[in-house]
């Protein structure tokens, strides 16, 4: 079991190092796009042999078959991630008082997230100016009109298989979600069928990381592709997609934590973010939730004054469905593209995006590269061009970075309202006074913590000590 387990960390190691090696060649990829694709676009003629057989010929061939790939994985990816997803989270023991409320926050602050997003890129506007319609050759009529009531009903698949044929995203989550909540209820019943999936799951994965590591060749043609027809009229564009992501990601910090710390977990804002600065720089520098969730647990324990039993639950449950930055990149990208192909989205296109954003976050895995293949299946829910990633993928290890980081603050502050709510947060740590008390019971917290389990946090509804409420 030992050799085992090293061996798992050492191949872990291996694909974080392999990650941190392929978001660099992206972003060399992006660079080299640029730079060739403005030579070309001032030195190559329009038509021209050259033009034929490498812009539209080569770069072309290369570009479309990365996306068609991407697309491939979207809808196998996407349900079997949410069924082992949903069965993982719908346990009833689970499901109690903290993990409830926990799960019930985390969806909310992630739904806020899409709708601010989406405010913010249609008072920005980062795709106008910018026409791809004329590079790619793809529909751009209006999608029909469709009324709310219809809307709702169809997220009801009448045939779930036509529903994973066809792509239907909002469909595929919602049978995908029943389904994972009744595996978790039938428990070992069906082991069989859950070990399929968890397995079939990582198949999936493995198939995301064999399709990323031709990314760079993909971002590279299509970027070349693009710059080559556009030139220098792409960049402003670009640029202010990536400022409306950080604004985004800044409204989401400043403005929506800090009002939920200060009304539900009656904590002080400014305090609380100086004790999560090393947390959010370190997400901030990793671009990985997960590596980040060991340091996160530590300081809300040691800094924050949360019980260690509803810390070590609700972090590593937040860095799987909490996923605030990465909805508020797809809000900006779907204005963005929907802009830039001259697209016009209505409310129900853009109930949709806050839906299918919301429900997927509860399965998007916590590994690189599966953010975009899930904005592909965002593009998808309303109708948009998988093309449209290109231009999102170059300066997504850009983005990556600030929406890590307010992925794991999100996660913090969630988790401190809960421990509020459960009698489990001891003010006196975080206001830094020091008793004897509050290290007795940090000590019987810890020892409590190693001899314990999750399982027995949800068993009953006083999961945690009051002791420092006393």
């Amino acid at each position: 079991m030992k050799s085992t387990s090293k061996q798992s960390e050492q191949t872990t190691n291996q694909r974080n190092k392999a990650f941190i090696g392929l978001t660099g060649w992206i972003f060399i990829a992006l660079i080299l796009g640029i730079i060739i694709g403005i030579v070309f676009n001032y030195t190559v003629p329009s038509g021209s042999d050259f033009d034929n057989i490498v812009v539209n010929g080569i770069f072309y061939v290369l570009g479309q078959g990365f996306i068609r790939l991407m697309q491939m994985l979207v809808a196998p990816l996407v349900f079997c991630s949410i069924v082992c997803g949903a069965a993982a989270i719908g346990n009833g023991k689970t499901l109690g008082r903290v993990g409830g409320l926990t799960i019930v926050l985390y969806i909310i602050t992630t739904a806020v997230a899409v709708c601010m997003a989406l405010v913010i890129a249609q008072f920005i506007q980062p795709g106008v100016g910018l026409d791809l319609s004329s590079i790619h050759s793809v529909d751009t009529t209006s999608t029909q009109s469709t009324s709310v009531a219809d809307t709702i009903l169809n997220i009801i698949p009448t045939n779930a298989f036509n529903a994973l044929s066809s792509g239907s995203m909002l469909q595929i989550i919602f049978f995908a979600l029943i389904l994972g909540v009744i595996l978790a209820q039938l428990g070992d019943r069906v082991s069989t069928v859950r070990r399929f999936f968890s397995q079939f799951n990582e198949v999936m994965m493995s198939m995301v990381t064999l399709v990323l590591r031709v990314a760079p060749i993909g971002v590279f043609c299509l970027i070349s592709r693009t710059f080559a027809h556009l030139g220098l009229d792409a960049i402003v564009p670009m640029l202010k997609f990536v400022g409306g992501t950080y604004l985004g990601l800044a409204f989401q910090l400043c403005v929506v934590y800090m009002v939920l710390l200060r009304v539900f977990a009656r904590l002080n804002p400014f305090r609380f973010l100086k004790k999560m600065l090393p947390v959010m720089g370190f997400a901030f520098s990793t671009s990985s939730s997960n590596a980040t969730i060991p340091l996160n647990i530590n300081t809300l324990e040691k800094k924050v004054g949360v019980n260690p039993k509803i810390a070590s639950f609700t972090i590593p449950l937040g860095a799987t469905i909490n996923m605030d930055g990465t909805a508020i990149m797809q809000g900006v990208a779907v204005v963005f593209v929907a802009q830039a192909f001259g697209i016009p989205l209505g409310p129900m296109e853009y109930m949709t995006v806050i839906l299918t954003a919301t429900l997927a976050s509860i399965g998007t895995a916590g590994v690189p590269g599966v953010g975009t293949i899930m904005l592909a299946m965002v593009f998808d829910a309303v109708g948009l061009p998988a093309e449209g990633i290109s231009m999102i993928m170059g300066v997504d290890r850009i983005v990556d970075m600030g929406r890590t980081a307010i992925n794991v603050t999100g996660d913090a502050v969630v988790t401190a309202i809960v421990a509020r709510a459960n009698k489990a947060l001891n003010t006196d740590v975080f206001n830094d006074i020091v008793t004897d008390q509050n290290v007795e019971a940090q000590e019987e917290q810890r020892a409590a913590l190693e001899q314990g389990d999750l399982d027995a946090l949800s068993d009953n509804e006083t999961t945690v000590s009051d002791k420092e409420e006393d």
